[in-house]
């Protein structure tokens, strides 16, 4: 898998389900083998400001004629489409840094053994969801990674479900990209999400409700059935 850093000059237009731009600026551009291109600014983490998910395809244009906008000469302009029509382009004035570095086989993140182990038994109660789901598949793969549980609720509808030991924001983020690329099979959409975790803290509550992405607080001992809450006394 190679991977390719850009540092440049570069300003970025996206047009597609709504239009943003980025005016000029020295930004990271973050090109995938995956195909995927991000551009990334040195804060917000690992959080692009913008990029376009594959399948996608790059083209690149070293002698560009100029833009309506171009306020300095552009010496490269990038254009990524995806298969939905939409465009990302990227006008570069000045290349500080270009590099492709060879990364290898990813093993992949290993869940540690408690998350393992509540996916695998939501996996065997889909119930836990809802009356009358059913599991379609554990590690649905996906071109940025599989989907921990792919599930059909009651109505017959795909539900793609993110199950974390603890819920932050940036398993929200996880489960938002799976969603867009998931809802561009016509075989699947529409795909809802639902965030499942044994805790999920306010913020990536809020973010969620703001994805439409459902929350589930799931009981870890009681799906283990060391924990019957109707034992309980309070």
């Amino acid at each position: 898998m190679i991977v390719r850093l850009v540092i440049a000059e570069c300003s970025v237009d996206y047009a597609g389900r709504l239009s943003a731009h980025l005016p000029m600026a020295r930004r990271l551009i973050l090109v995938k083998a995956d195909g995927s291109v991000s551009i990334h600014a040195d804060d917000r983490a690992y959080k692009p400001l913008n990029w376009m998910s594959p399948p996608c395809t790059l083209t690149i244009d070293t002698a560009p004629e100029p833009l309506e906008g171009d306020l300095a000469e552009v010496i490269q302009r990038w254009q990524v489409r995806n298969t939905a029509g939409e465009l990302l382009q990227i006008s570069i004035t000045a290349v500080h840094h270009d590099s492709s570095h060879e990364l290898g086989v990813d093993p992949g993140l290993q869940k540690d053994g408690v998350e393992a182990h509540l996916q695998e038994l939501l996996a065997a109660n889909p119930d836990t969801f809802g009356d009358g789901w059913s599991l379609v598949r554990r590690e649905y793969p996906t071109a940025i990674g599989p989907v921990d549980l792919l599930c059909r609720n009651a109505d017959g509808m795909h539900v793609a479900v993110e199950v974390k030991r603890r819920g932050e924001i940036d398993g929200v983020e996880q489960l938002t990209r799976y969603l867009e690329l998931l809802n561009r099979d016509p075989l699947l959409s529409p795909v809802r999400g639902v965030f499942a975790a044994q805790a999920i803290k306010p913020q990536a509550k809020v973010l969620a409700a703001d994805r439409g992405i459902s929350c589930v607080v799931v009981d870890y001992d009681a799906l283990r059935g060391i924990d019957n809450p109707e034992d309980r006394l309070f």
